[in-house]
């Protein structure tokens, strides 16, 4: 197996990845036609074995504190995108593309990443065991239905809204996950590096 960089010719083994390593998690409806791009500077890596992308990682990182992150104090880098394809999860493929983002970032001078999941108990485990604390969390709620029409409103006459996307970071959680029929704990995960660089 090869861990490298990211090449456009990566793009449809990329997809194909994502959507069946998220296929069996919250993020089961998160399907993506195209790769995501970045505004800011980013680290992509892919894990190869015998030319199939079966792995992947990409961390966008800050130039400037505060743009990308909201969890770093200082220059820090965003997981947006952490997967590994279902016939070759726990072989320690999300480790190794960690690591070698990792040692990327701290020669770029940047020892923070910070990571958001939802609700899946083996995909939180997954970040502490691998140095993440949990540092904050909202409601990502999903509303459906006769439900959309008494919460939300559209000001375009005959537009009616019939899927609502929403985050909740009140008070309330408990009625928010009594109200609505699918609802997601999103966990921010936060991990400080240790600027010696590995040798």
């Amino acid at each position: 197996m090869l861990i490298r960089n990211y090449q456009d010719a990566d793009e449809e083994g990329w997809l194909r990845c994502r959507i069946l390593s998220f296929l069996h998690t919250a993020y089961f409806d998160n399907v993506l036609q195209k790769k995501e791009t970045y505004t800011n500077p980013s680290i992509e890596l892919v894990a190869v074995e015998s030319g199939q992308v079966v792995g992947l990682l990409d961390i966008e990182y800050e130039d400037v504190s505060g743009t990308v992150c909201t969890l770093c104090s200082g220059r820090g880098g965003m997981i947006w995108n952490l997967a590994v394809h279902p016939d070759y999860q726990r072989k320690g493929i999300g480790a190794l593309l960690l690591a070698e983002a990792e040692r990327k970032l701290k020669t770029l001078g940047i020892f923070e990443i910070e990571a958001w999941t939802r609700d899946d108990q083996w995909v939180n485990g997954w970040y502490q065991k691998n140095g993440f604390t949990q540092m904050e969390s909202y409601l990502h709620v999903f509303i459906t239905g006769e439900k959309v029409s008494n919460f939300v409103q559209s000001s375009i006459s005959n537009l009616e809204p019939v899927v609502v996307e929403a985050h909740y970071s009140g008070n309330e959680k408990e009625k928010i996950w009594k109200t609505f029929d699918r609802v997601h704990d999103c966990n921010g995960y936060y991990k400080q590096l240790t600027p010696a660089l590995d040798n």
